[in-house]
């Protein structure tokens, strides 16, 4: 089946004579980045162009994705916008609230046991509004839309940080928060500020233990977590054409962990291969017939340093593998450095678990390459000594890999197979530990590695690697194992040496599935009833936000001073916490418990300027708001990294919190904070964090005259009487101006359909 082959015949047939038309516009040349935005305008040409960095733009996504925890607060929020029908193409995949606890099966079960009110939930409001629905087990959402959904040239959306993947197919795949999501869902443009453009030349060709997975890595190593902040990441090369789609998706997936808007790749024989194989042989032969308009001009490939704003070079033949972190995705050793620097950090070396699969690595050809090591490792006598998980992506990869043998080969070394779910890649995983206070290593093929991000354990030292990287050094029991060099000794006591990975890019034998796990929308969701229980723990239906009183604010109160990274896990973390993604007070209770505190170096302790005694977050905020107080949080760089979970701006929202002041943001969670009718402010002088006070009032002025590219101005009142003065900037836009106003983009939806 060929999902949405008649927007895709449109989108190609249209996109010729639009690129042309933004080449006219520019006076040059372009890259594919471009084509692509500017093919997807939801308004005419403008008469100039868009200023890269600077310039609002509104656009007009082909369709949108959302996962099931983010899907529950996004259709909530939907079905109070007066819409019969969403507007463009729209999916919900089940894959975040399965828990990895024992093995595929049971966990599966019990999950769809424990979750069946916010599924049968999901599954009727999809019915409804007319929304594919991807069942429990279908997969992992990013590797489901690879399969299914991506194609190249094409512009979509989805609630979740890494629906770049697809960009593995050439797509521009952004990551947003619901609010988002409605916009698009709703049939509006979508904004966003127009994307700088970050070229990354490949040349080369990887070969042995060296993956697409260590490409990312070392990106990261170059960028940091914000290195790509406000820009779409564009690989290009003979070496970019040499890379497996799947293998491009994943380094698209991982480009979140950079900040980047998205990333993707230029059209190949590769992506259509994948295609094909993927049952869309029609998406490939229409893909081949604009084959020029799916990859950067000709000019471009010449000279890239003159149309990207920033260019990176690497020759893959180089490339060593990489491991990165622990606690952050962009501490970047080469495999040959690893064992030195373990030692010199005092890291423990011990491996207790290694993982791979998620969403970012459990293509075929991941799965299949990780196999060969297990099945070598096993032929010369040796079997894991850490604890070995495999998370396939999707049923699909599943069901192949266990047909042609490979499941099998992971248990018999030792490993344990879980449910195609997200599992411990996002906290969903109960892991079994003996002291969970005692510093301990574990290994991931996944994306991110925030402290607690894996197990819920600021203890645990988490790193990220290639499978096969990852598999290797289960098989080894260290992390400061190297695969290319060091020997282990096998159950007869001999030294042995683990030969190279070997795979297949797609399966020899093709794709097989016996139910992919799809449900189709009904025909006409009129009479379909969607039915909240007012006494739900799980769902609540949503009020509106209040609007602006009109007056600037004054006598504010500090709720909380955050010190050093402050992720959306810091401000609303996953795991159990996932459970309470439809019921927004529920959810509420975990507001920024993982934050750390300037002022005592403690989590979740502030103090209450109303009492002066000290407590959790989320018990402070609801006191304020109990004494209709409003209050403030200040954070430090980068605020909001990490996950898109519009949770982390709703929370606050919903307890009374007024603004976020902070010295930066990351893009998905300051757009977030706009939606929910926030103001997010960043400090003028960056050093005026530090004066920031315990027992501060806040006044915020200039709220009256509120305007684009206009400073607002924050008054520190501290508790002797003194006070600072201090301007702060923001990057609203008039219609983002209207949002805080009427409280919330939400709001200005809903009289825009009440009409």
């Amino acid at each position: 089946m060929v999902f949405d082959l008649d927007l895709i015949k449109k989108v190609y047939a249209e996109m010729p004579a639009k690129v042309e038309a933004a080449r006219k516009l520019t006076g040059r040349a372009l890259t594919m980045t471009e084509k692509i935005l500017y093919a997807h305008l939801y308004g005419a040409l403008p008469e100039k162009e868009y200023g890269r960095g600077s310039d609002y733009v509104d656009f007009a996504p082909d369709r949108v994705a959302m996962q099931d925890a983010t899907a529950q607060m996004a259709l909530l929020q939907f079905s109070t916008a007066g819409r019969t029908k969403v507007a463009v193409p729209s999916t919900v995949h089940c894959d975040h609230l399965i828990q990895a606890k024992i093995g595929a099966k049971k966990d599966l079960e019990l999950a769809i046991e424990t979750n069946r009110e916010v599924y049968d939930f999901l599954s009727s409001i999809s019915d409804k509004y007319g929304i594919g629905f991807w069942k429990p087990g279908a997969g992992i959402i990013h590797q489901v839309v690879l399969e299914n959904y991506a194609f190249p040239g094409g512009m979509m959306i989805g609630t979740d940080s890494h629906t770049p993947n697809a960009g593995g197919l050439g797509m521009v795949a952004i990551g947003v928060g619901g609010a988002d999501a409605v916009d698009v869902m709703a049939g509006l443009p979508w904004e966003l500020k127009m994307p700088k453009v970050i070229g990354v030349k490949l040349t080369g060709k990887m070969s042995g233990w060296t993956s697409c997975k260590d490409v990312i890595l070392w990106v990261a190593g170059q960028l940091t977590v914000k290195g790509g902040t406000g820009a779409i990441v564009e690989y290009f090369g003979e070496g970019a054409d040499s890379m497996s789609a799947t293998g491009k998706g994943t380094v698209c997936n991982m480009g979140a962990e950079i900040g980047a808007t998205c990333s993707l790749f230029a059209y190949d024989e590769k992506m259509s291969g994948y295609l094909k194989a993927t049952g869309r042989e029609e998406v490939a032969a229409l893909a081949d017939g604009i084959k020029e308009h799916l990859r950067p001009d000709a000019e471009v490939y010449e000279n890239p340093a003159e149309y990207y704003d920033q260019l990176l070079e690497l020759d893959l033949s180089t490339l060593e593998p990489y491991v990165n972190g622990p606690f952050t995705p962009d501490l970047a050793t080469p495999i040959s450095k690893m064992a030195e620097a373990v030692e010199k950090n005092g890291w423990p070396a011990k491996l207790e678990v290694a993982l791979i699969g998620s969403c970012t690595n459990s293509s075929y050809e991941d799965i299949s390459r990780s196999a060969s090591i297990v099945k070598d490792a096993v032929s010369q006598g040796i079997k894991t000594k850490s604890e070995f998980t495999i998370t396939p992506g999707s049923e699909l990869v599943r069901y192949t890999i266990e047909r042609d043998g490979f499941i099998k080969e992971f248990e018999d070394a030792g490993g344990v197979v879980l449910a195609n779910a997200c599992g411990p890649c996002i906290g969903q995983w109960a892991r079994h530990i003996d002291d969970p206070n005692r510093k301990n290593t574990i290994i991931t093929s996944f994306n991110r590695n925030f402290a607690k991000r894996n197990d819920g354990l600021a203890s645990t030292h988490a790193f990220v690697a290639s499978p096969e990287i990852v598999t290797a050094m289960a098989m080894a029991g260290t992390i400061a194992f190297n695969p290319l060099t060091d020997k282990l000794k096998n159950d007869k006591g001999e030294e042995v040496l683990l030969k190279e990975p070997t795979g297949f890019e797609l399966p020899p034998k093709g794709f097989d599935v016996k139910d992919a796990g799809y449900q189709a929308p009904a025909a006409d969701g009129s009479n379909i009833q969607v039915v909240v229980n007012p006494e739900s723990k799980r769902l609540q239906l949503l009020e509106p936000f209040k609007a602006w009183e009109g007056t600037d604010l004054k006598g504010l109160k500090l709720l909380i001073k955050a010190k050093g990274k402050c992720t959306t896990d810091h401000i609303s973390m996953a795991g159990p916490w996932l459970k309470f993604r439809g019921h927004l007070d529920n959810i509420s209770n975990n507001m920024l418990i993982g934050a750390i505190n300037f002022f005592n170096d403690k989590t979740d302790t502030v103090k209450n300027q109303l009492t002066g005694e000290y407590g959790p977050v989320p018990a402070t905020a609801r006191a304020y708001k109990a004494a209709n107080v409003g209050s403030v949080v200040v954070g430090d760089e980068n605020y909001g990294e990490g996950s898109s979970r519009e949770h982390a701006a709703m929370e606050p929202r919903h307890l009374g919190v007024r603004a976020i002041i902070v010295r930066s943001f990351a893009r998905i969670h300051e757009t977030n904070l706009k939606k929910q009718g926030m103001l997010a402010l960043t400090f003028a002088n960056k050093a005026d964090y530090d004066k920031v006070q315990e027992d501060d009032s806040i006044d915020i002025d200039g709220l009256t005259s509120f305007a684009p590219g206009v400073q607002l101005t924050v008054v520190l009142n501290h508790k002797d009487g003194s006070s600072d003065s201090v301007a702060v900037n923001h990057t609203y836009n008039e219609q983002q101006i209207e949002w805080f106003k009427a409280g919330g983009a939400l709001n200005v939806i809903r009289a825009e359909f009440a009409k």
